[in-house]
């Protein structure tokens, strides 16, 4: 009996364009030659598939690289590293290649987890040795879900990041602090003066600056304002910046970075001395 066998087309292809399909399949097929049976999959995945790349944005690739059957020692992954980052130079500078040990993918795609499913929903094979296509039929079918473990472990990860986004607001005030006692040393040091210690710039400033006239005494006054905030925060006295307070924050270092630009200015010194 005889019947005619139709293939199907590649998942996913209608997301991308002629171009990046031909740069992408035109590197798999130089990686290949490079590296041959240690890849077990290479995909074209990324923004292009959800619409938010444009036509000059990257062409994001994954190589799954086999460690069942090799071992990756550091050279190898060393020597790995060299030959995709010449490979990527020498096909289009468009690529980012991402590399995943088939392990990791496999245990990504048995919990569920928004990486794997991510490149399963949106990726096309450029290579493979047949796991990841069965994959995105099995995704497409609805029989790839996420584990509990899957869920929890994401979920414990949010109050971690809100932590550290709380962090990351009281380090950038301390950058505030640090752009406000720079310029200030940079106006005294522009005015012959040997730059002091953070706890005696204000008085310095007051002396020396205030009392030429060539800025306003509130900046005296801004300069102790951050110093003592600085202090509060390196002794965990002030545990939380709020957004709102960072914004008042950075208006003053900006005004204050401002006017020790002008003094650093020789023309501004001079005119604000005749007066």
């Amino acid at each position: 009996m005889e019947f005619k066998i139709e293939k199907k087309r590649k998942l996913n292809e209608d997301y991308y364009s002629r171009e990046e399909l031909d740069v992408a399949y035109s590197f798999a097929k130089n990686i290949y030659k490079e590296f041959g049976a240690i890849l077990r999959a290479v995909v074209l995945f990324g923004s292009t598939a959800r619409g938010t790349n444009n036509r000059t944005g990257d062409v994001d690739i994954l190589l799954v690289v086999d460690d069942t059957a090799i071992n990756l020692t550091p050279e190898m992954v060393e020597a790995y590293r060299i030959i995709t980052e010449k490979t990527v130079v020498s096909t289009s500078n468009r690529i980012h290649v991402t590399t995943l040990k088939f392990t990791s993918f496999w245990d990504y795609t048995r919990v569920g987890d928004p990486i794997a499913i991510n490149i399963l929903r949106d990726g096309v094979a450029l290579l493979d040795t047949g796991f990841f296509e069965p994959l995105q039929i099995l995704l497409k079918e609805g029989r790839v879900r996420p584990t509990p473990e899957a869920v929890f472990s994401y979920y414990g990860r949010a109050p971690r990041s809100l932590f550290a986004a709380r962090g990351h607001l009281l380090s950038a005030t301390l950058e505030l602090y640090w752009a406000v006692i720079d310029s200030a040393h940079a106006a005294l040091m522009k005015l012959g003066e040997i730059p002091p210690s953070p706890e005696h710039v204000a008085a310095l400033m007051e002396e020396k600056i205030v009392a030429e006239r060539l800025i306003e005494r509130k900046y005296v006054i801004l300069m102790k304002q951050f110093y003592t905030l600085s202090k509060g925060i390196a002794r965990r006295e002030i545990k939380e910046v709020s957004g709102i307070d960072f914004e008042k924050y950075y208006r003053e270092a900006s005004d204050f970075v401002s006017q020790m630009k002008k003094i650093i200015d020789e023309k501004e010194v001079r005119k604000k001395r005749r007066l």
